[in-house]
């Protein structure tokens, strides 16, 4: 019982992943890999990035990426690691479609996919190995093709 207490105290005291909720703004993490993606919008002679991207690792060692417009909004999250990731605080408001789809697949019998025309959902894996995707298709920029997210 003393090795639960002093367990549950530990972590309770590990930093806390910073990453953003689908459809918000990024994660506040104060030193995440920033890459600027070549996508670029055609409305001007100037290049203007489509989208940047965030990487972060949690304190589960699950690299989170996510995909922000300029308007500094989140269109897409993908994760990749050992365990998912916190699925409510990653997906937000869309945390919901989530689960209603989780809860209609039958359990083990393979990858969750949700699609509908405002929120699309891949998640997979097995114990040691998860990875997925998160998007709003309705935010995606011109030219950018979801399934090159890592």
């Amino acid at each position: 019982m003393r090795f639960v207490k002093i367990a549950l105290a530990a972590a309770a005291l590990l930093p806390l992943a910073s990453y953003a909720a689908l459809g918000g703004a990024p994660g506040t993490d104060p030193a995440p890999q920033m890459r600027l993606r070549s996508a670029t919008s055609n409305s001007s002679s100037a290049a203007v990035a489509a989208y940047t991207v965030r990487e972060s690792r949690d304190a589960d060692g699950v690299t989170i990426r996510e995909y922000v417009l300029p308007a500094n909004i989140v269109f897409a999250v993908t994760w990749q690691g050992p365990v998912r990731p916190d699925m409510a605080a990653l997906l937000g408001s869309y945390f919901s479609s989530f689960a209603s789809a989780g809860q209609a697949h039958a359990r083990g019998t393979g990858p969750l996919i949700e699609h509908n025309d405002g929120f699309h959902v891949e998640s997979a894996g097995r114990p040691g190995h998860f990875f997925g995707k998160a998007y709003l298709p309705r935010m995606v920029p011109t030219h950018v093709r979801m399934d090159e997210l890592q």
